[in-house]
C-alpha cells in the first residue's frame, strides 16, 4: 500500500493511522496496518451486501461505504470470520494472520480507549492467533560466495558495483531492505562506521569491515553524480533513473542473481540475506547480546532465534557422523529382562526366580490374590509407569501385543 492510499480509507482509520504516526511508528508498519484494515472492511463491506460478489475490491469507496454506524455494528464474530478468510481463501501464513489480527484489534482499542467511540471493544472477546516459531532461512556460506561471484562476473551489468556493494552490505550488516534504501552519503562516517535509521526511526551505528568498506569505496567511485534530483542527492544508492533506489528495485536485483546462479526457489529474499548475516556471525562466535545490537532489535528474544539455528545444525552434524548408524540392537528376551530387573531393584524384590517367574510375581501379593484380572493389569501398568521412561514403556507395550497375537 502506498502512503497516498491512506487518503481513500475510512475518516476513523486515518486519524488512527496518523495516531501512531505521532507515536513514531515505522513507516513501514504503518503502510501494514493501513493494508490490513483496509482489507478488513472490504471484507466487510462484501459481506454485508453492500458490494456485489463479483465486485472489484480496489475500485471499492471504502470512505463512502464505512462511516462511524458501520463500525460500531463490527463484532467479533466478524472479526473472526475475516481471519478465516484470511486464512483459508487467501492462504496468508501464521505471521501474516497475528499481525492482521493485531491491526484490527488495535483499531477497536483505540476507539474505545481514546476516542470513546465505543462503549466495549468487541476484539476482546477474540483470542490472538498463535503464531508458530520457526527457524530463519539463510543462505549456506557457498551459496553467499556463489551469489557475489555471479555479480561480480556479470560485466554486461552496468550497476555491477553498486549491486555487489548493496549484496555485501546485507550479507555483512545485517541490514534490513527499508534501511539500505534509506542510507545517505553523510550516514557513512571515516571511521569506519556507518548510521542506520531502523524500525521506529531508531538509529545505531554498525562498524564495516574490510569487505564493505572495499565495495563502498568502489561503488562511490563509480556513482552517478550528475542528473541527480535534489531529493536524492545525497541518496547512498541511485536506481537507473537517477533516483533513490527503491526497495522493489533492490528486490529484483536480487531475484535475477538468484536465477542465474541456481539458487531460484529456495526461499531466499532480502530478509533472508539479513538472517544469514546474523547466523553466519552467530556460528563464527558473536555474543548474542552483541547481535542484537548489530541488528537493531529491540528485545532479545528476538535475537534468540538464531541460538536455535545452531543448535539444529548441531543436531543435524551429529547425525551425519558415520558411525551414527553402527549400533547393536539387544534381543526382546533382554530387553524384557532388563525390564524386570529394573523393576526389581526399584521395588526391592530379590533376584531369585526366572525372568516369567519374577514378572509374575509382580504382578500379584498375598493381599491383592482376590484382585480381578482388569484390576491386576492397572496395577502392573501403574507400578511401570513409575518407574520406566515412555519410549520404554511404549516398546514393552508392543512387544507384549505382538507376543499375545502369537
Amino acid at each position: 500500500m502506498k502512503r497516498e492510499d491512506i487518503s481513500t480509507l475510512p475518516r476513523l482509520v486515518q486519524d488512527y493511522l496518523q495516531s501512531l504516526e505521532r507515536r513514531i511508528h515505522a513507516e513501514l508498519t504503518i503502510l501494514e496496518y493501513a493494508s490490513d484494515l483496509r482489507l478488513f472492511f472490504r471484507y466487510l463491506a462484501q459481506k454485508r451486501g453492500l458490494l456485489a460478489p463479483d465486485a472489484d475490491w480496489d475500485e471499492t469507496d471504502l470512505a463512502a461505504l464505512v462511516d462511524t454506524a458501520f463500525i460500531r455494528r463490527v463484532t467479533a464474530a466478524e472479526a473472526s470470520d475475516f481471519i478465516s478468510y484470511c486464512r483459508n481463501t487467501r492462504k496468508n501464513n501464521p505471521n501474516t494472520l497475528s499481525r492482521r489480527f493485531i491491526a484490527v484489534k488495535r483499531f477497536f482499542r483505540y476507539l474505545t480507549v481514546q476516542r470513546h467511540i465505543l462503549e466495549v471493544n468487541p476484539m476482546d472477546e477474540l483470542d490472538p492467533q498463535k503464531t508458530g516459531k520457526s527457524l530463519p532461512v539463510y543462505l549456506p556460506l557457498e551459496d553467499c560466495l556463489n551469489l557475489l561471484r555471479t555479480v561480480e562476473h556479470d560485466m554486461e551489468n552496468q550497476f555491477r558495483e553498486r549491486d555487489y556493494c548493496m549484496l555485501t552490505l546485507f550479507l555483512n550488516c545485517g541490514m534490513r531492505l527499508s534501511e539500505l534504501c534509506g542510507l545517505n552519503l553523510v550516514d557513512i562516517h571515516k571511521n569506519d562506521t556507518m548510521r542506520i535509521r531502523g524500525k521506529g526511526s531508531k538509529e545505531r551505528t554498525v562498524y564495516l569491515n574490510g569487505a564493505c568498506t572495499a565495495a563502498l569505496r568502489r561503488y562511490l567511485a563509480a556513482r552517478p553524480q550528475d542528473g541527480l534530483k535534489a531529493e536524492d542527492r545525497d541518496a547512498v544508492f541511485i536506481s537507473r533513473n537517477k533516483r533513490r533506489i527503491n526497495q522493489r528495485s533492490v528486490e529484483l536485483m536480487l531475484e535475477k542473481y538468484l536465477k542465474i546462479c541456481g539458487l531460484e526457489g529456495k526461499g531466499y529474499s532480502i530478509h533472508k540475506l539479513r538472517h544469514t548475516a546474523a547466523t553466519l556471525m552467530y556460528q563464527n562466535d558473536v555474543d548474542v547480546l552483541q547481535l542484537k545490537e548489530i541488528l537493531g532489535h529491540e528485545n532479545l528474544s528476538t535475537t534468540q532465534i538464531y541460538t536455535h539455528v545452531l543448535d539444529k545444525q548441531l543436531k543435524e552434524a551429529v547425525e551425519q557422523n558415520p558411525l551414527a548408524n553402527v549400533r547393536v540392537e539387544i534381543s526382546e528376551a533382554e530387553y524384557q529382562d532388563s525390564i524386570i530387573r529394573m523393576m526389581e531393584e526399584k521395588l526391592g524384590v530379590p533376584d531369585t526366580r526366572t525372568p516369567a517367574e519374577r514378572l509374575a510375581f509382580l504382578s500379584r501379593d498375598d493381599e491383592k490374590d482376590k484382585e480381578t484380572e482388569e484390576e491386576k493389569a492397572a496395577r502392573i501398568e501403574f507400578i511401570i509407569s513409575q518407574i520406566l521412561p515412555k519410549e520404554m514403556r511404549d516398546r514393552q507395550r508392543a512387544y507384549e501385543n505382538e507376543m499375545n497375537k502369537k
